[in-house]
């Protein structure tokens, strides 16, 4: 394989797409076929065909272990890359059946740590782990990958990544649309009419403190509450919740970006869920599922209300599928639509996969994908590494 092949996949009408992503809820890895014509503002985007691949339990256990020694980061690119290989593999089956070939894969891989710039402090970085050259040697197509790494060089917070795509996807005449993704962590972009007006930035928690305290308050039995069943039969604890909306990181200027390191259960859950104590789990999971509402829409009231009035509010992500998480995000951002992506016509569960097939076309087509507006960059960047 030469790089010829990457000059006549640039040269050709359309490319058929694997974008794979696995998020700080480490709970598998989502792999979208996406059909990608053009490039720029020009880009149309179909999807094919998508699945989650989803993690054991000893796998998953090992990615949320606070601490871990070179070996095991070695040894966890390796098996995560084998793991995506599977996922890709299986694309490449889906594109058979549906009479195309992939040409390319996007893998963003899995984030172990980012430290975005601070003004507080000097030091950063961010590292992605699963080897691309396992997936590229297992799949036999050129695999790019590694994208945030560019736009932290560039002076950005590598995060979110995703705007440039939402822009393709949702973007209106004279429309502002807030396209919310509640992952392991919430962010949100501001769709603007141009692409130059987009802004994006991480609100703070998402799935991440409610999954921890449900596997608290359940004594290690459930680790999710996916459609707040749980929350929806408990009262908000008000002491807790102050706790928890009492974070540096929520009067933070955009652009911003976080992760596990804040807003982890033992980062971010106030000491009294930690222990496990008198409080009734119900109300628990709703004083933390309500707090993710709120700090969503404070983000929304402090940093978006006073520059673009959203028409609506587009939900994918994990997220999406917790009932009380919608209802209480509803009531929160009223009179503003609250819709998920479902309703749209696209799959929430593959957004980001989707997203990451789009950034990898603009590598490909040696263009920049990062939104300045959205990371803090100092200027565009092309994104990625290749292997082929």
């Amino acid at each position: 394989m030469s790089l010829e092949l990457l000059d006549d996949l640039r040269e050709r009408p359309e490319r058929f797409i694997v974008g794979m992503m696995s998020g700080t809820s480490c709970d598998g890895v989502d792999a979208a076929l996406v059909r990608v014509k053009r490039h720029g503002s020009k880009t149309r985007v179909k999807l094919i065909a998508f699945k989650t691949l989803a993690y054991a339990p000893p796998l998953r256990a090992r990615l949320l272990a606070e601490k871990m020694d070179a070996r095991e980061v070695s040894s966890l690119s390796f098996e995560l890359g084998d793991i995506f290989a599977q996922a890709a593999v299986a694309m490449q089956e889906a594109a058979v059946e549906n009479g195309c070939k992939v040409d390319l894969i996007a893998s963003h891989g899995h984030t172990i740590a980012h430290y975005p710039p601070r003004r507080d402090h000097a030091g950063c970085g961010t590292f992605q782990i699963t080897e691309s050259a396992v997936i590229a040697d297992r799949t036999g197509v050129p695999v790019v990958s590694d994208f945030r790494t560019r736009d932290v060089a560039a002076g950005g917070q590598g995060a979110p990544l995703v705007p440039f795509a939402d822009w393709v996807l949702f973007h209106r005449p004279e429309e502002f649309v807030g396209c919310l993704n509640i992952g392991g962590i919430a962010n949100i972009t501001v769709v603007t009419p141009k692409l130059k007006d987009v802004f994006a930035f991480d609100t703070g928690p998402g799935n991440m403190p409610i999954d921890g305290a449900m596997r608290l308050m359940s004594h290690g039995q459930h680790h999710m509450d996916p459609d707040g069943s749980h929350a929806a039969h408990g009262e908000v604890i008000p002491a807790l919740l102050e706790k928890l909306l009492d974070h540096d990181y929520f009067d933070q200027l955009p652009p911003k970006s976080t992760g596990r390191e804040e807003f982890g259960e033992g980062a971010y859950l106030p000491q009294e869920i930690m222990n496990r104590s008198h409080f009734k789990p119900e109300d628990v999971m709703a004083t933390v599922t309500v707090a993710v509402a709120k700090t969503i829409a404070q983000a929304h009231q402090k940093f978006i209300a006073p520059l673009h009035p959203l028409s609506q509010v587009v939900v994918s992500g994990g997220g999406a599928r917790n009932k009380f998480l919608m209802k209480a995000l509803k009531k929160e951002l009223k009179p503003i639509s609250v819709r998920t992506s479902d309703e749209l016509g696209l799959p929430g569960d593959a957004r980001e996969a989707i997203a990451f097939a789009v950034l990898g076309n603009e590598s490909l087509c040696l263009r920049p994908s990062n939104v300045p507006g959205a990371t803090g960059a100092q200027h565009p960047a092309i994104l990625g590494k290749f292997t082929v």
